[in-house]
């Protein structure tokens, strides 16, 4: 389906009459159903309406390429040689594991990514003894191994934190990273490079 269709006529005006700024105010509203990783969709509770804010128009767009997430809004915005040509919807750290802000820049890609601290202990035939462990803090029962949560399209920009498909609940929800639809994750995946730009603010 084309990702546009999912935008209202509305907002499509918005988008070719009017500057990165307007269009970027218009979007701050927090009425969205959220796409989880695997294309589903995910509502919190309260009135269920669409992910009418997440799209992509950068094919045909030239220049180094950047990145603007925006903390309060949970949305990130890529730009080609400073044209906005794409916004997402995400999900950032929660309260006790915010999200760094500063300037930052890509430091590695890895489209199949697994975290090294959080995931699943899983039996020798790979099913799921403890289910959304933390290493550092849950024991591994006897027999088991860990198996670490799948973070597709990864993008490091700092430490461990890095952009990545994932589960959004519709608020900040991580454990640092940037969670994206796996749609917009993989198009700002094949669209940075290493030295990438990414600037975090509130």
């Amino acid at each position: 389906m084309n990702r546009l269709a999912l935008i209202p006529l509305t907002v499509l005006a918005l988008l070719t009459t009017q500057g990165c700024s307007t269009y970027n105010s218009r979007v701050a509203h927090r009425e969205t159903l959220y796409l989880g990783a695997g294309g589903g969709i995910v509502s919190k509770p309260g009135p269920i309406t669409f992910d009418n804010v997440s799209y992509w128009d950068g094919e045909h767009a030239s220049g180094p390429p950047s990145i603007r997430i925006d903390l309060g809004e949970q949305r990130a915005y890529f730009y080609k040689g400073g044209e906005l040509v794409g916004i997402s919807m995400v999900s950032t750290g929660r309260e006790e594991f915010g999200t760094p802000d500063g300037s930052f820049k890509i430091t590695q890609k890895n489209r199949d990514h697994r975290s090294n601290l959080y995931g699943d202990y899983v039996d020798s035939a790979g099913h799921v003894v403890v289910r959304d462990v933390d290493v550092t803090k849950d024991r591994k029962p006897p027999g088991t191994t860990f198996l670490g949560a799948r973070m597709p399209y990864f993008m490091r920009i700092h430490g461990g934190v890095g952009m990545h498909a994932g589960f959004l609940p519709g608020y900040a929800a991580s454990h640092g990273c940037i969670r994206m639809p796996e749609h917009m994750a993989e198009r700002f995946f094949a669209n940075v490079s290493s030295g990438t730009p990414v600037q975090v603010s509130h």
